[in-house]
């Protein structure tokens, strides 16, 4: 891969994708949700050390599901027998504790449909969108691709991501992100903003 040359600190935001009580508690895969998240967290303190924005996304819904999307599909989501927790949407405590510049809630799988994500960056004159979290192929790949979409600059952390399937996480990381993205390590990315 080529080197991601220089990222200017002041013009790029790290995006934490869904790092909250109730994604976390999935078995991911091809890293651990603990590791997953020991690595956002390592590139969210180095981006801000040196100037960068972090904006940590959490989905949450009401109670009832009415603000969830309501198309007929073949598989839909399904809630968790009983429905989900009270903590289910809340974010792992280390993340409010960076603190993140500032923190969305979504009601789809990516960051920027419905919610203030893009003003948020475009009034920061963000450039360069990293995205990292859970899952991989769900609220990462919609958010690098509505991203893209927007003209952002886009990487992808790729160790600081994990599905619920190794292979998931593969397609994605090998098939669809580089089309609309740059997918580097952490490493790679912290020396970026150097």
């Amino acid at each position: 891969m080529a080197d991601l040359g220089k990222l200017d600190p002041a013009r790029t935001a790290l995006v934490l994708i869904d790092l909250q009580t109730g994604i976390l508690a999935r078995d991911t895969h091809p890293r651990t949700s603990a590791a997953t998240l020991a690595n956002a967290l390592a590139l969210a303190k180095a981006t801000l050390a040196k100037g960068g924005a972090v904006i940590a996304v959490r989905v949450a819904f009401a109670p009832d599901g009415s603000d969830r999307a309501r198309g007929l599909v073949d598989e839909a989501m399904a809630a968790p027998p009983g429905g989900y927790p009270p903590d289910w949407p809340t974010l792992d405590a280390s993340v409010p504790a960076l603190p993140p510049t500032a923190t969305v809630t979504k009601r789809h799988w990516g960051a920027f449909e419905g919610t203030e994500l893009d003003l948020l960056l475009r009034r920061r004159r963000i450039e360069t969108v990293v995205v990292c979290g859970i899952a991989t192929n769900f609220g990462v790949e919609q958010t690098v691709r509505e991203a893209w979409q927007r003209d952002y600059s886009v990487v992808v952390a790729e160790d600081a991501c994990a599905a619920v399937a190794a292979g998931m996480h593969e397609f994605a990381m090998t098939r669809i992100l580089p089309r609309i993205a740059r997918v580097r390590t952490c490493a790679e990315i912290e020396k970026s903003l150097g």
